[in-house]
């Protein structure tokens, strides 16, 4: 690993670079805040991919993809003199500090549970921070990652299950009323909108289940994303094998192959 200087070097070195392609390439001195931003939110999930495959080597690449953003943004501010990345740095450091208490104050914390419960605390507090338990929460943040942070705060100023356990009936009760809709003789589709509202009903409650276990859910369901895929790519691979056409293969069929990739540990 490297040493602090050399790290300071390297970073040196990156925001020097930033200036040279601002001054000197076309393609970056064109560059605004909303051209990047779609191209940020997409470095994000790339990075986000890298880490739910834990590929050290393909997190610190993506990871230089998101700084470069990062240093990209602060060098446009520095050009209208609203900002810089020292100014962002300091913030950064100022807002960690501030709301640390337990580390650089008098506060007490002693595990993860009791630092989630004294952040919320703090944010409330914070100049120019949320001035509501929710009033943190992006707007554009994908509705499963959405969920559990609404979740998550409400449950660290006290509105949650006494016992956790105690969500299984609410996931219950949730499933019966939207087999309920589902069977109604108001339902012609399943775009209804009762049934839509219902099912986002259930899986409110199942993200506030995988919260209580300890789960992320948005984790979770990409390692099953990503393992359906191994599978169901073995199939496709074993039918070309075996000389068959997808059109032409039975349920049976697939279902035998799709076993034999779970006997193979895929």
């Amino acid at each position: 690993m490297h040493s602090r200087e050399e790290q300071l070097q390297a970073f040196g070195r990156l925001l020097d670079i930033m200036d040279d392609l601002r001054e000197k390439c076309p393609w970056d001195r064109k560059q605004t805040f909303d051209s990047l931003r779609q191209n940020t939110i997409e470095e994000t999930y790339e990075l986000a991919t890298a880490i739910s495959r834990h590929d050290m080597n393909e997190i610190s690449k993506e990871l230089g993809d998101v700084l470069l953003h990062v240093v990209f943004y602060a060098k446009m501010g520095s050009e209208t003199n609203d900002f810089d990345i020292a100014d962002v740095c300091n913030r950064l450091c100022d807002k960690l500090v501030f709301r640390h208490p337990h580390v650089y104050g008098e506060e007490a914390a002693q595990n993860a549970e009791e630092v989630s419960k004294l952040w919320e605390q703090v944010k409330l507090k914070e100049k120019g921070g949320n001035k509501t338990v929710l009033g943190g929460i992006p707007d554009s943040l994908p509705s499963l990652v959405k969920a559990y942070r609404i979740q998550d705060k409400v449950a660290n100023v006290g509105f949650d299950w006494e016992k956790r356990e105690d969500v299984w009936d609410k996931v219950k009760e949730e499933i019966a009323e939207f087999e309920e809709e589902l069977t109604s003789e108001r339902v012609n589709e399943l775009t209804n909108e009762r049934v839509s509202e219902e099912f986002g009903d259930l899986m409110f409650a199942l993200i506030n289940a995988a919260r209580l276990y300890k789960i992320k859910p948005d984790n979770a369901l990409e390692q099953t994303n990503l393992k359906f895929i191994r599978r169901f790519n073995y199939i496709e691979q074993r039918a070309k094998e075996q000389g068959k056409d997808f059109k032409d293969m039975c349920l049976e069929e697939m279902d035998a192959l799709w076993n034999e990739a779970k006997k193979n540990g895929l």
